[in-house]
């Protein structure tokens, strides 16, 4: 005999919807967090309770994920009418949008949100003249974090600083120096700060107290630290050539290399980038520190091994940070016509071990005979070494390597050298 089929409940559909509807707030806001502005958007059709939902994220974000710029009225009229019929604080507004040109919408835009709790904005313009800040922005007291993305700052006269900025983000942008000054001393929460390719100032003046992260690249003449003692990790790159700087000085003259470490006790990691191995090689050259970097466990350097000055630099660091664990050397083809002469034994500048190293990276060597020296006496001097990866700047040298490094002698019976095919 046949069994019946039991019959569909045609309530089940209801009941799906219903648990859709009856969800709580806080999973529903986490829900259209996740999603794109347009995404969110279309939840309004999910049932009555969810039409103004998505009115009401803190979250806007506007990017080439929303909607391509290229209908340039159709992108503006998303952003406005996503303004208009929002309900409640906006927390974080990105806009992002490869295609977008900076126009006026943008005033309107901050001058709206400068009336709402804004504590998260990013602005970042990719094509076009650098997008000139509305002022109200300086206004939104409640930030916490900013950043920039090719804008040209002017903060009116009144302009206090932030108060609560935590994270501060300046990249392809113009300000004066005194404007980047008050920007960083007058933002007393101020615990990461990231500037890059920057014009209108030339100092790089750091007063934070509660600094932590520090990330710069750009042309400048000078960089002062003050008040940086919780400031950790460092990563600075000067990208013009320090050919016309003076460089050794006589006996007594300034040290960049003290000046730089000085408000630095607290430092665990550094990059050096591009030229700003030179800027440090500039005036009286110590054979130590005169403070140790006592938490520095990783240190990267990029560096020309045609320039004594610069080998003795690094030479210095290495021997001025006791607690570092992992080295990462970054061979920088340099041109001859403000190269040093490199007439000196490394071992006269080297003296003790290395105790706590524990990995090397070096990556763009030539096979010279500082470069090789330089990788003899870290194999002699790193008793915890456990392996040292080797790439070459090209194939012509790479044998002539393989046979000086097998022929090394090493402090550590557990160092593994890899050499890598470039």
């Amino acid at each position: 005999m046949m069994q019946r089929q039991p019959l569909k409940s045609p309530c089940k559909p209801q009941m799906e919807l219903d648990r859709i509807s009856n969800l709580p707030c806080h999973v529903a806001e986490q829900i259209l967090s996740c999603l794109p502005i347009r995404e969110a958007v279309r939840t309004s059709v999910l049932s009555s309770k969810w039409r103004y939902k998505w009115a009401m994220v803190a979250h806007l974000v506007f990017d080439n994920h929303c909607l391509s710029a290229q209908n340039r009225t159709t992108f503006v009229n998303i952003v406005d009418h996503v303004l208009l019929l929002h309900i409640g604080p906006i927390h974080k507004f990105k806009l992002s949008n490869r295609d977008f040109l900076a126009t006026s919408d943008i005033d309107r835009w901050i001058l709206h949100l400068s009336r709402s709790s804004i504590k998260e904005f990013i602005l970042e313009i990719w094509k076009g003249n650098r997008y000139k800040m509305h002022s109200s922005v300086f206004s939104c007291q409640d930030m916490t974090h900013l950043e920039l993305f090719n804008c040209l700052l002017r903060p009116p006269p009144t302009f206090k600083g932030f108060s609560r900025l935590k994270s501060l983000d300046l990249q392809h942008v113009t300000l004066a120096q005194d404007v980047f000054d008050n920007m960083v001393v007058r933002c007393p929460l101020l615990e990461k700060l990231t500037v890059m390719n920057f014009d209108g100032f030339t100092l790089l003046n750091i007063d934070a107290p509660n600094l932590q992260f520090f990330d710069v690249g750009g042309v400048f003449e000078d960089v002062n630290f003050k008040n940086t003692l919780n400031l950790a990790v460092v990563s600075i790159g000067l990208y013009e050539h320090v050919c016309n700087y003076q460089r050794r000085g006589p006996p007594g003259s300034s040290s960049h290399l003290l000046k730089f470490f000085a408000h630095l006790p607290r430092i665990q990691r550094l990059e050096i980038q591009s030229y700003f191995l030179k800027y440090l090689a500039i005036g009286t050259l110590p054979a130590k520190l005169p403070k140790p970097c006592l938490v520095l466990n990783y240190l990267s350097i990029r560096i020309s091994f045609t320039d004594s000055d610069e080998i003795l630099t690094a030479v210095c660091l290495l021997r001025s940070s006791p607690a570092l664990q992992e080295l990462e050397i970054l061979v920088r083809p340099e041109d001859t016509t403000c190269a040093g002469t490199v007439n000196f034994q490394l071992d006269d500048n080297w003296n003790g071990p290395i105790a706590r190293l524990r990995r090397v990276k070096i990556n763009g060597i030539a096979g010279t005979k500082p470069e090789l020296e330089f990788i003899r006496l870290l194999l002699l001097g790193s008793p915890a070494l456990e392996k040292m990866t080797v790439k070459p700047a090209s194939v012509n040298c790479g044998w002539e390597i393989v046979k000086k490094l097998l022929q090394y002698r090493r402090a550590s019976v557990h160092a593994e050298i890899i050499y890598l095919d470039p």
